[in-house]
């Protein structure tokens, strides 16, 4: 029954105890949590808006059986509807644009600057990189800087590279998934950090490496060629949707193929 998380009738609506608490539970099975769940408003409100594309079914229905069961007299005004697919934006606002192009120019001129003492990025990335430059991205990129990044290691393959931990402003700054006061992912609609912290993690099992270290690029590359042939170890989740270990890209079941064709014109290039 749950009911040592059961939080009582006192905020409940007047359409009677048992409608209310099958109605509590009818959206808890949509969202995939448990009663007394703690997560972020954005978590929370990404998966309400993506599972419950209507309220028919929960807070009304098409046949009443008495009056217990009548529902919300809203249920059927449409106002949910029409605002279920507007709503996230006005709830937790997008990063600006204009601070996004900022924030790319400051932290491209930091990354030039740094190639001699350690150009910070986050193990997997460096990875994604490689799925990118595969898959045909090249500067000028928007949403992060790792096309610079190739495009300069191939310029100078024994650039410095600093392995490290969160999404570290000098490769992830015009990120739109990042949340700048936490150094943090908030992709995958508020649950990709857990994801990305954990393929960091064994990217750096996989390469016998921990945060900080810092190396030539050429060689940090070579680690990765020879040691993550595949995307799969890294990337890959085997969790349903919604969860917060869910995202497209953990749901692959075979290779990423631009990382497959990133994989072998960079080895090429780079030796």
């Amino acid at each position: 029954m749950f009911t040592f998380q059961d939080p009582g009738t006192k905020d409940d609506t007047p359409e009677g105890a048992e409608f209310n608490r099958k109605r509590d539970l009818d959206i808890l099975l949509r969202l995939n949590f448990t009663p007394g769940e703690t997560t972020t408003a954005r978590i929370l409100f990404n998966r309400l808006l993506d599972m419950i594309t209507t309220v028919s079914g929960t807070c009304g229905y098409e046949s009443t059986t008495s009056d217990a069961w009548k529902g919300c007299p809203k249920a059927k005004s449409g106002s949910y509807e029409k605002a279920q697919q507007r709503v996230i934006n006005s709830i937790i606002p997008p990063r600006s644009e204009g601070v996004m192009e900022r924030e790319k120019k400051e932290s491209l001129e930091a990354m030039y600057k740094a190639r001699t003492t350690g150009i910070r990025a986050r193990p997997h990335i460096l990875i994604c990189a490689v799925c990118q430059y595969g898959g045909g991205t090249r500067p000028p990129y928007k949403e992060d800087n790792l096309p610079e990044l190739i495009q300069l290691i191939l310029k100078d393959p024994d650039t410095l590279v600093t392995l490290a931990e969160a999404a570290d402003w000098m490769m992830c700054a015009p990120c739109p998934n990042r949340a700048p006061d936490l150094n943090a992912c908030i992709n995958v609609k508020g649950s990709g950090g857990l994801t990305n912290q954990l393929r960091d993690l064994r990217t750096l099992q996989k390469l016998g490496l921990t945060y900080r270290t810092t190396m030539r690029a050429r060689d940090f590359y070579r680690l990765v060629f020879e040691g993550i042939p595949s995307t799969l170890d890294i990337c890959r989740f085997d969790s349903t949707n919604p969860s917060v270990w869910w995202d497209g890209c953990g749901a692959r079941t075979t290779n990423n193929e631009s990382y497959k064709k990133g994989r072998e014109m960079l080895m090429r290039e780079f030796f």
